[in-house]
Order: C-alpha cells, then sequence, then structure tokens
C-alpha cells in the first residue's frame, strides 16, 4: 500500500489535488486536518490518501505519478 500526505492552503487548488488523486485511484485514508498559519495569515490543509493497486514500492518513486 502506498501513503501520501496532501498538504495545501485552504482554497480551490487543494480541493482539486485531493479531487486529482481521488481519480487515478487514491483513497481518503482518515479525516483531513486544518491548522491555521498565523506567519502567513492562511489556513493549511492536510489529507492522507491511500493506493493498493500500484507498481512495487522504490524509495525514488514519484508517488503522485502512481
Amino acid at each position: 500500500m502506498l501513503y501520501r500526505l496532501l498538504t495545501g492552503d485552504d482554497t480551490s487548488a487543494f480541493c482539486h489535488k485531493v479531487s486529482a488523486a481521488l481519480a487515478t485511484g487514491w483513497e481518503l485514508h482518515g479525516a483531513p486536518a486544518y491548522a491555521y498559519d498565523a506567519q502567513n495569515n492562511v489556513m493549511r490543509c492536510a489529507q492522507a490518501v491511500v493506493k493498493r493497486d500500484h507498481a512495487p514500492y522504490a524509495p525514488d518513486m514519484k508517488l503522485g505519478q502512481q
């Protein structure tokens, strides 16, 4: 099983990142997380995703291309 943690500002771009992962076979893993970044005055998001069907794992693989 492959694991990725998608992160970004709380914008539609983050939602598109998660949607793109789901469209390519990744599945949500747990609830999203949100935190306020006071230095940049923005909310940050994180969502874990997993994928079961994939090429054999290698440390140098590009997870977003799986």
